[in-house]
């Protein structure tokens, strides 16, 4: 794979074989940022847990301290009073069968994420098959699903990202920009690593915390020492 000179620079900065405290290693990550865009830093945390087995899944969400830096697409799935809720909150697009149908028929998909009344599921439903594999699909346990729209749009609008598991086990999330500087992007990492030491299943056995790894866009990941985090 070929890495630019940038890249190769930024990777003299970090010892591999080391694994840093969270401070060293949201210093390292503003430094190892250095493209011309404000690079996005994310969180890769791999848990000893199986996820094929459902007591050991690891879904939820949280609203960072300091956002993501991103502005986030909201769709509403909503009739009647919810759908002028969810518009008077700021969802950037409401509907019911309506949003199905563009969804379905112009292979729509110009927002992050989806909103629903829990009377909108049997609807909803029709999209599992394009939702679901791209991580859209509303859920109670991530708070989309929802009578209290008004607050679901407004969390998602303040930073509030969902955190799950991938097939290898491995939750990625984002935890801000690189121009967040090192003590923001700190803050919403605990916030991040806080919410998914409390979401350990109690089928999980051994070692929790397999390996943490933040990385920004462009840049070399650099691992945290998870005896020093929980």
């Amino acid at each position: 794979m070929f890495r630019g000179k940038k890249y190769k620079e930024s990777v003299k900065l970090i010892d591999k074989t080391k694994q840093y405290d969270v401070a060293d290693a949201m210093g390292l990550v503003t430094k190892t940022a250095t493209a011309k865009f404000d690079e996005t830093v994310e969180a890769h945390i791999k848990l000893g847990v199986d996820s094929r087995h459902a007591d050991q899944q690891v879904r939820g969400a949280i609203v960072l301290p300091h956002g993501t830096g991103k502005t986030t697409k909201v769709l509403v799935f909503a009739k009647g009073p919810k759908a002028d809720e969810a518009q008077a909150a700021g969802a950037d697009y409401v509907g019911d069968a309506d949003m199905v149908q563009k969804i379905q028929s112009e292979n729509w998909f110009d927002f992050d994420v989806v909103v629903a009344t829990p009377d909108m599921m049997g609807v909803v439903g029709r999209l599992g098959k394009v939702l679901g594999p791209k991580g859209l699909m509303p859920s109670p346990k991530a708070g989309t699903v929802t009578m209290d729209v008004t607050k679901a749009v407004n969390e998602i609008k303040a930073g509030k990202i969902e955190y799950r598991l991938d097939k290898t086990n491995i939750i990625h999330c984002p935890i801000g920009k690189a121009s967040f500087g090192a003590e923001k992007l700190q803050e919403n990492f605990n916030a991040l690593l806080g919410a998914i030491v409390k979401a350990k299943p109690s089928a999980a056995k051994g070692q929790y915390l397999r390996s943490v790894v933040v990385a920004s866009t462009m840049g070399p990941g650099i691992k945290i020492n998870t005896a020093k985090i929980g």
